[in-house]
């Protein structure tokens, strides 16, 4: 089972793209800002390279993370990683994982099925995460549900690919 980065370079873009079209006023962007209390000139004071250029880094560092929770055959080798001969091909671990791999390497590595844990992650991870600090920052409900909604569909299309694009 490798690592395929760029699976996790694209799905890292993800936020961006997303938050453009979600952030749009036409689309949610006018509600998010009368829920966080911005306005259009204060949406102007930050450093936007900065800003996008972190985005960035946490979209990629996220990306990397959701390859843990999609994908189920990264379980199998961490829950092996500490038996003797685990990186010798050649020992009966190594054997095993091979033939592992050959029989399950592609089960349930699909688009779909990377959506759907990425999904439970926005709805089980992100929105509560997000809902426990609307409450103590006193935000309401559209707050919530504008921010967690964003994130179940970036976390579903981030799962999504990550999962179904197999080197």
């Amino acid at each position: 089972m490798e690592f395929n980065i760029y699976a996790v370079l694209v799905a890292a873009l993800i936020p961006t793209v997303v938050g453009f079209i979600w952030y749009h006023p036409k689309v949610f962007g006018t509600a998010w800002m009368r829920a966080t209390g911005l306005t259009e000139e204060s949406l102007k004071g930050g450093n936007m390279a900065i800003i996008f250029g972190v985005s960035l880094l946490l979209s990629f560092m996220m990306s990397f993370f959701m390859n843990f929770v999609v994908v189920h055959q990264l379980h199998v080798y961490s829950a092996v990683a500490s038996q003797p001969g685990f990186e010798d091909p050649n020992s009966e671990i190594g054997k095993w994982l091979a033939d592992f791999a050959a029989k399950n390497g592609h089960n349930f590595r699909t688009f779909k099925h990377g959506a759907l844990h990425g999904t439970i992650a926005g709805i089980f991870f992100a929105l509560p995460l997000l809902g426990t600090s609307a409450l103590f920052e006193r935000k309401g409900f559209k707050y919530i549900a504008v921010n967690a909604g964003y994130w179940i569909v970036t976390l579903a299309l981030i799962g999504g690919i990550v999962c179904g694009w197999e080197k």
